[in-house]
């Protein structure tokens, strides 16, 4: 681990994590939010926002900024997904932690920013995730844990290098399968799908009731996402010891941890 923790490209990985994440939540929340500034005769100010165009908010954000920095991070932006290539051994530890960390981070930076640019909105929640009335704890969690697996799911599958199928674009497919889960979930639980959107207006707010859903849910799906298509759908064959030494060395062939040069960055298609 040691290793990739000196590298300038592991650094650098970190902080496109950190930076697409600011940018992600602030589009997207700041989408769903809807403020609009008092215009007289305005009389579409406090009207219900569309759930599709929230949904496609989210989904196109994480398009763009996936095919904007996925060459140098992966683009993850979603705790769950980086599990899920932890638990499919595709990046160490070490660099799991330090993503997960990177986005909860910017997703607290991008609430803050908003949270400013919006202080006159009355009742702003600033996007917290709660659940809908009657829907239960089990339902709620059930909910998001539906639809992180079908991400996560559709992230290992679009970025998986053994394919030869795919013509398409894997950052437009992926923000479809983002926008998808939206399309499901904000009527019920607002839609987290991923932990560090949910962290941001938590801490800001300070609100965390029903929290624990929004990471156990996520991580739930993307646990059981790696593991259905790593070993039932499309096993690997890399034996235990190979598992182990990803885990705590990176995967070597495809980050190029010896080089510093922009050709070594990260794919966002892992081997």
């Amino acid at each position: 681990m040691a290793s990739e923790f000196k590298k300038k490209i592991f650094w650098r990985a970190v902080v496109a994590e950190f930076l697409a994440m600011i940018l992600f939540v602030f589009i997207s929340i700041g989408t769903a939010l809807g403020y609009n500034y008092p215009v007289e005769g305005n009389k579409t100010s406090g009207a219900m926002q569309d759930n599709v165009k929230v949904s496609l908010a989210f989904g196109f954000s994480i398009a763009t900024l996936a095919q904007s920095v996925g060459h140098i991070s992966g683009a993850h932006l979603n705790p769950a997904v980086t599990l899920g290539f932890l638990l499919s051994c595709q990046i160490s530890i070490l660099r799991a932690v330090a993503y997960i960390i990177a986005q909860s981070v910017g997703a607290i930076v991008a609430t803050a920013i908003l949270s400013g640019i919006t202080s006159n909105l009355p009742g702003n929640t600033l996007g917290l995730n709660g659940l809908a009335k009657g829907v239960n704890s089990g339902q709620g969690l059930g909910i998001e844990i539906i639809g992180t697996l079908q991400l996560v799911l559709c992230v290992l599958a679009t970025t998986d290098r053994r394919r030869r199928d795919i013509s398409g674009s894997a950052p437009l497919a992926i923000g479809l399968s983002v926008a998808l889960g939206h399309l499901l979930a904000i009527d019920y639980t607002g839609c987290s799908i991923n932990p560090a959107r949910s962290f941001g207006p938590a801490v800001i707010t300070n609100n965390f009731e029903h929290h624990w859903i929004f990471w156990v849910g996520p991580f739930i799906g993307g646990a059981l996402a790696a593991l259905i298509y790593d070993f039932i759908l499309a096993p690997r064959s890399s034996e235990l010891t190979d598992r182990v030494k990803v885990w705590t060395s990176g995967q070597v062939e495809e980050y190029d941890l010896d080089a510093e040069d922009l050709n070594s960055r990260v794919e966002m298609k892992p081997k």
